[in-house]
């Protein structure tokens, strides 16, 4: 039941920090054109919780994407990495270790 517990919390913080990639990714697009008024202290604070839960995994990525002109694919990069990678990596892990099932490990 623990064992559980835990991958299901893992999974759960996984897909909550997809969501605030997503959210980033909405402020950054609505401070971009002036939508949203960042002199407004909420409205910077949420944008700077923002910035500094998803810099650190975005700026590897930037770094090795090319230039595309002001466009930035980035957060398209991490959400796709968390649905098809990190997600069912913690599935298959769980199986493994609750259910012996070691065929989801091997490749």
């Amino acid at each position: 039941m623990l064992i559980k517990s835990l991958f299901g919390l893992a999974s759960y913080v996984v897909w909550i920090y997809m969501w605030i990639v997503i959210l980033a990714a909405i402020y950054s697009m609505l401070t971009a054109f002036n939508v949203l008024d960042t002199r407004n202290r909420l409205v910077w604070s949420i944008g700077d919780f923002l910035y500094r839960a998803t810099e650190p995994v975005l700026r590897p990525i930037r770094n090795l994407l090319p230039n595309f002109g002001g466009i930035d694919i980035s957060p398209w990069i991490v959400i796709l990495l968390i649905q098809f990678i990190i997600l069912p990596l913690i599935s298959a892990v769980y199986d493994a270790i609750a259910f012996g099932n070691w065929r989801g490990l091997v490749l």
